[in-house]
């Protein structure tokens, strides 16, 4: 079997597909407030076309595959989507990021469908701030949605983006809500894409902050090694039912470990999260040999590093940021 390997022999077994670029929410570091044009429905890709473009990925060595938004649940034939991909046998990890508005109803056709985890995004416990940092999100629905995807037996992360004079004042209760939940936190550092730089500096909170809140507050922990973690550096707090981790691309750079590839709604593969540079993949999806080729070269210009982390920018192909939102790429 072929396998992916870039320029710096970093093998790549996982696919992140963004299904969808629309989403209900307008969430600071995501969208803009006015928010997007969202793309037509002939230029997002086809459920025939995400299966196969994941046959193939899987024929190349891909064994793990995130479905994401936008709102992947807004997707009338995400269970379906995730059902065919189940039955591709050398795929043996689905997952899928959501703000888990939709999740309460779509749970448990989700579980029959082969999917294995879930990552939802929750930024804070409080309902007013929920509103404002959502733009506009009902909490009550994504907790009802943790509390029905618990149930199912999901294994559960919590996307928090830490944000200074937003959420970082909850990063303790995030920490005690371990303590009896079965789930883990994931502390994600605020990224600079489609942000000004001034905003993000003004903004960023370094993961340190959640140490410091640990030692203030006598909290002892341990490492731990979770299934499929990423990117995330995890731990346990004494006696505690779940767990927490931290993802930090700008204060500890994980590029050099990057084992992934991003494909966008209307079907681009991007190797690297923060740089323009993007292969359009969709007329290839039918023709493996070109389709092959194309990936190959996508890994091929694969910088060592993003300008996040403020290194190897010089050996970057496209130097420009990437024009996209979050949204539209999937994080």
């Amino acid at each position: 079997m072929k396998q992916l390997y870039d320029r710096y022999d970093r093998l790549h077994n996982y696919i992140r597909v963004s299904i969808t670029d629309r989403c209900p929410l307008r969430c600071v570091y995501c969208m803009p407030k006015e928010g997007l044009p969202f793309f037509p429905s002939d230029r997002v890709l086809s459920q025939d076309e995400i299966v196969q473009m994941v046959q193939n990925f899987a024929e190349m060595g891909v064994s793990k595959v995130r479905f994401t938004g936008g709102e992947p649940l807004l997707r009338t034939d995400v269970a379906e989507i995730i059902s065919r991909v189940h039955d591709i046998p050398e795929i043996d990890d689905i997952s899928v990021t959501t703000n888990g508005l939709y999740l309460a109803r779509k749970a448990e056709a989700l579980k029959e469908a082969g999917l294995d985890r879930l990552n939802i995004s929750l930024d804070t416990f409080k309902a007013d701030r929920y509103k404002k940092i959502t733009r506009g999100g009902n909490i009550k629905q994504v907790l009802k949605g943790i509390e029905v995807a618990s149930k199912l037996g999901f294994m559960i992360k919590l996307n928090v983006v830490v944000i200074k004079n937003q959420n970082d004042d909850e990063i303790l209760d995030f920490l005690n809500y371990t303590r009896d939940h079965n789930v883990n936190i994931r502390f994600i550092e605020f990224m600079p894409i489609g942000n000004s730089k001034e905003v993000w500096k003004k903004e960023y909170v370094g993961l340190k902050s959640v140490f410091d809140v640990c030692q203030e507050n006598g909290i002892e922990y341990q490492p731990i090694t979770l299934r499929g973690n990423g990117p995330s550096e995890n731990f346990k707090i004494k006696d505690a039912t779940g767990s927490f981790g931290l993802i930090h691309p700008i204060s500890n750079k994980f590029c050099e470990t990057c084992n992934r590839l991003r494909i966008t709604p209307d079907g681009y593969v991007k190797a690297c999260l923060y740089w323009g540079e993007e292969i359009n993949i969709r007329k290839a999806i039918p023709d493996k040999p070109e389709f092959q080729r194309l990936i190959q070269q996508a890994l091929d210009n694969k910088p060592l590093n993003h300008e996040m982390a403020l290194t190897d920018a010089d050996k970057v192909i496209n130097k420009a940021p990437t024009w996209r939102h979050m949204s539209q790429i999937g994080g």
